[in-house]
Parts: C-alpha cells; structure tokens; sequence
C-alpha cells in the first residue's frame, strides 16, 4: 500500500472558525457513560496534518505517512499539507484529521485551552506520540538592510507565519518582548515559502519562521539572495524561555553556509500527536513503534535528531497517547 498526499482547501482560518463555533456542541471526548473509550469512533484511514510543502513538516511527514502504511497492517495514510500547528490539533479535535505534527508549545496551549483565539476550549482528544528534533525560530533579513537587532524592525513588513502555525506564537511573543506591538510593525500573516520569495523580492522587511535547522528554503534562498539570521539578545531569549515552552537555543554556526558562528535563539520541540478518540490504542502503539525504530530510514535531515531516549521531552501537559505510553512503558522510556 502506498501513502497518498492529498491537498486540504480549508484555510486555517476557517478551521478554526469551525473549531470555536462547534466545540461546544458537540462530544468529542469519545468517552462512554462509564468512563471508557468509544471503540466504535476508531477508524484505520488515517489524515496525517504536516505543514507548509516549503519546511520540514510536509517531506517528513510524507515520509512517515510511508512507513505507518508499510509497517502496520489494515492501515492507509493520507498526508496533507496545512496552516502548522494550530490548525493541526484543532483538526484533529474536530475528528477532520487523525494524526499530525505541532510543536509542543502549541499542543500544550492547546490542551490548556490557552490556544489564542480559542481561550477557554480545552482540546481534550489530543494524545502525545513522540518528540522527534527541536525547531528553532530564524528570523531572516537582506544582508543589504541595515536591520542589526529585532529591535530596529519598528515599522518593518514582517511575515509572522502563516495563520494556524506554532510560529505566529512564538514570533508575536518575541516581537513584544521587543516592545513591538502589532502597530508597530506591518504583519504579513503567510507561510514560510511564500515569505521566502516576498524577502528576495522585497516586498517584505524580515521573515520569521520556527523549524527545523537546517532547513532548505533558506539554504535555497541564500544561495540567490544575500540573507542573515538576527539574534535574540540574552535577556529576550531567557523571558521568552520563562514565559512558554520555548527554550534557549544556538543554530550552529555549520547549519547555513552565511552564518560564521553560533546564533542565539528560541527553539521548541517538533512532535507528533495522534486523536485518542479516534486512533486506537493498538495504532497508536504501532504508530509510535514504527516512528521511533524507523527514524534512522528517513531523509529529511532533521530524522538525525530522533532519539528514543528524548521521546517526551517537552512534554509538558499534553497527556500520553495510551499507544505511546505502552510502547514506552515497554522499552523502558523513562516517563515523568
């Protein structure tokens, strides 16, 4: 069986629309009068959210879409393209999708009810299967523009991310810690391949994107466009780290061949996460099993940092998957 890639129409902004105005009305918690699992909701055609086609999320998730229908039986895969993070997990609570990647800082938002735009909408079927590399914010600029510090982009066109993603999050955060509000600057709300272009063609100032290091669109962009990273000074990148679930992070001088040291920044954990409503227990194992043992068959560069031992890294609130946790439990994963 082979793993088919099948495009989604609906913005994330209607997404999540349809999230705030049928949350409420509907029971999605997929339990039963006694407290169980409703094992008739489980289904084996599986929507797997990735991302943008330009990051990270939409090749890996492509590749893994082909291991699950390869290694587990009775299973197909579809994986889509989408808005990222948020719109990801709302998906799944909306039981649209059934499987998909977010970073851990939006997934904890999310089982929180802490999910901007959604405060008070606890996302209750949404099961952790595994951290899989950390995803750092680059925030890029022509070399040619005379930006030194986020603080000089007052007044800047900035693409903040796409809407529905972990980055517009992490990059409006950053932002105010700069004191620079949404009227200080002009918001391009796009995804990180279009912003790439728009930054080449100057049609925007910066572009601020959370993934995986190194990532090829901005080894592409660079190879055309005299580009740099800005840096976060260390008081930012420590109230960012205490306010969520970033944390301080370097990219490596080696990551892009325009960076001539290590760059201080934000990162946050990219992970996998799976409906407990609707991705059995049994899948769920499965699932995780063949993400974790097969990690070492995958392309993407970002496959390196797949480590079992660092598997609920970041874990925060988000509740395991109960497939996860009996593999975990299993190979001896120390859990918190």
């Amino acid at each position: 069986m082979t793993s088919r890639r099948i495009a989604t129409a609906m913005t994330a902004a209607v997404a999540m629309f349809a999230l705030a105005a049928c949350g409420g009305d509907s029971d999605t918690s997929g339990n039963g009068e006694d407290g169980g699992q409703a094992e008739e909701n489980f289904i084996n055609d599986l929507v797997f959210a990735t991302g943008g086609t330009a990051g990270v999320y939409y090749p890996f998730g492509g590749e893994l879409a082909a291991i699950y229908e390869n290694e587990i039986d009775d299973i197909s895969v579809n994986y889509v393209e989408s808005g990222g993070s948020a719109e990801n997990v709302g998906q799944i609570y909306q039981e649209e999708w059934q499987i998909g990647f977010a970073d851990n800082g939006t997934a904890n938002l999310a089982v929180n009810g802490d999910l901007p735009g959604l405060e008070g909408e606890a996302l209750d079927n949404i099961g952790w299967i595994g951290n899989l590399y950390p995803e750092a914010l680059h925030i890029v600029v022509r070399e040619d523009s005379g930006y030194e510090s986020v603080a000089d982009l007052e007044g800047a066109t900035i693409a903040v991310g796409d809407a529905g993603s972990g980055t517009r999050i992490t990059s409006d955060k950053v932002l105010a810690a700069y004191g620079l509000e949404e009227g200080d600057y002009e918001p391009e709300v796009t995804d990180f391949g279009s912003s790439t272009e728009m930054l080449a063609d100057g049609q925007i100032d910066a572009t601020m994107f959370v993934v995986g290091t190194p990532v090829a669109g901005l080894t592409q962009i660079s190879a055309t466009t005299d580009v740099k990273l800005l840096a976060l000074d260390d008081d930012v990148a420590a109230e960012v780290e205490e306010s969520g679930s970033e944390t301080v992070y370097d990219v490596p001088a080696d990551a892009y061949d325009f960076l001539d040291e290590d760059l201080q920044t934000v990162a946050v954990f990219a992970v996998i996460v799976a409906s407990t409503t609707q991705v059995s227990e049994d899948v769920g194992y499965e699932i995780t099993k063949a993400t974790f043992e097969n990690a070492d068959s995958i392309t993407v560069e970002a496959a390196q940092f797949v480590d079992l031992d660092e598997a609920v890294l970041g874990l925060g609130d988000i509740p395991l998957h109960p497939g996860a946790q009996r593999y975990f439990e299993e190979v001896d994963v120390e859990l918190p």
